[in-house]
């Protein structure tokens, strides 16, 4: 059995978790909306044809923000064709995923699908092929109370839409509409500037780049920022993870990757504050990340032209939502700077979320990590410093066996959340707890399975379930636990 430790000290404070860390993304895409979390005829539909199957795990996930409509579709997408009588709206190609798109969810049923959901919207407005007029006009239609010509369009009261997207990955060549770093920069400078003269109280996030093996990676943030820094309020960051071959010790230190990314904007967001001796600080908006096969999809330009198709509907093993709870931990841990973080998708497509047209729908292995670490992980980032055996990795050398993080919930209570990376060896956990002599209960919640590719499916959807392990016993201010091999691991102390 491998060893471990680690000390948690509530003066040690890394950041506060904003609730909308926990966020999500609905892209029309593939089974995303239709059939996802729209299906009108189903048993469960409701008098506005969303399902109420799906918005109940939508729920319990304990997703507080859905970022919308896209994605590689909002460069494309006229969101006018959105609006009116369904039966007037026009069904258009979409470029980014060669589908027919009829329209029949746009902003207002999206908008009512949210409020039933209990989410708040993200919405990202279309700078590959429309800019400045079209975002203001959104903004007017969505957050204006009414007298205008697109307010009056809308009825009703006003959303007040709150964080809204300049574009999407428009760095990368794939993008419809896609432009150099200074092209989006001042594009990016001007739609911000118009759209906060429709009001001025939103919060706007920029492109950053697509991945952090682009080419441009760090110029273009450091481009983009020196123009916008001023008009805008976050950067955005993207990441997708998956394992390649059979190097599944490299898949489970991805969190390594990801920490690096995000130490990486942060000074370069930094380094463009100090040239410029701006007064704020810009945050991260990580609004798209999970674990996607992407050796497996066969590509944009090699897609039939269907409407509602079948895309990227991976299923998610053991070791996929032990990758994702770890992901989790890294976004925690930079819980000072990562204010907002989407789950790349919500439903079917690479989804914590399943369902079958007319049919059922089930909770992946990679809903559960994400569902308690929302529930749970709420309050103050305690800065941890474990000490843990290493593993050999061949895309990332040695790595810590043991990673985690701490959050201490506003009532005092303590979670740790712990990932074990050794496929083989349990690791026994020490931890110093003498910094708060008021905890004496301790419960272990672990996803983990004999079986590492382990996986739920609409005929057995309860394969994969959090398991309760022997409550640790809290002697003399420290707790011992087992976190078993190739485990995610919640420790809750009250």
């Amino acid at each position: 059995m491998h060893q471990a430790s680690l000390t948690v000290d509530p003066a040690f404070r890394a950041g506060e978790v904003d609730p909308r860390l926990y966020g999500s993304f609905v892209e029309h895409m593939g089974r995303c909306v239709y059939t996802g979390i729209y299906e009108p005829g189903h048993p469960t539909a409701d008098e506005n044809g969303f399902r109420r199957d799906v918005a109940g795990l939508v729920r319990e996930l304990g997703v507080p923000l859905v970022r919308y409509p896209g994605g590689n579709f909002v460069s494309g997408y006229r969101w006018e064709d959105g609006i009116g009588p369904v039966a007037d709206r026009p069904t258009r190609l979409d470029l980014a995923w060669r589908s027919l798109e009829t329209n029949h969810v746009g902003v207002n049923e999206f908008m009512t699908w949210a409020k039933s959901a209990g989410v708040d919207p993200m919405m990202a407005v279309n700078l590959g092929t429309r800019g400045i007029d079209a975002a203001r006009s959104l903004v007017e239609y969505c957050n204006i109370p009414g007298g205008t010509y697109w307010s009056d369009l809308r009825g009703g009261d006003p959303y007040k839409i709150k964080t809204w997207c300049l574009g999407n990955e428009m760095d990368g060549p794939w993008q419809t509409g896609h432009k150099t770093a200074q092209e989006y920069a001042r594009l990016a400078l001007e739609t911000a500037k118009a759209m906060r003269q429709v009001d001025p109280s939103i919060e706007l996030v920029a492109c950053g780049s697509s991945n952090r093996q682009m080419p441009t990676f760090g110029s273009w943030e450091a481009t983009v920022l020196g123009e916008a820094y001023d008009a805008v309020d976050y950067i955005s960051m993207h990441a997708y993870y998956q394992q390649h071959g059979d190097d599944r010790a490299s898949f489970l230190a991805v969190a390594t990757d990801m920490d690096g990314f995000i130490d990486d904007v942060i000074a370069t967001a930094d380094h463009v504050r100090a040239v410029g001796r701006h007064q704020k600080r810009i945050n991260i908006s990580f609004d798209e990340w999970n674990v996607w096969y992407q050796s497996r999809f066969v590509g944009e330009t090699n897609l039939e032209i269907e409407q509602t198709p079948r895309l990227i509907e991976d299923v998610y093993s053991v070791t996929d939502a032990v990758v994702v709870g770890n992901l989790l931990i890294s976004l925690l841990r930079h819980a000072d700077r990562v204010k907002i973080g989407c789950l790349a998708q919500l439903v079917n497509v690479i989804a914590p979320i399943m369902t079958e047209p007319d049919g059922t729908v089930w909770r992946q292995a990679s809903f559960h990590p994400f569902a308690l670490t929302a529930r749970y992980g709420q309050g103050t980032v305690l800065q941890l410093a474990p000490s843990s055996p290493l593993l050999d990795t061949a895309l990332y050398g040695e790595v810590p066996a043991l990673d985690a993080v701490a959050v201490q919930q506003p009532d005092g209570g303590i979670v740790l959340f712990a990932v074990n990376r050794s496929q083989d060896t349990p690791l026994s956990l020490d931890i110093d707890l003498r910094a708060l002599p008021a905890l004496s209960t301790a419960s272990h919640t672990a996803v983990f399975d004999p079986d590492p590719d382990a996986v739920n499916t609409a005929a057995d959807p309860e394969r994969v379930v959090p398991t309760s392990l022997d409550d640790p016993k809290l002697d003399g201010g420290r707790l011992q636990a087992v976190l078993p091999p190739l485990s995610w691991n919640m420790l809750r102390l009250s």
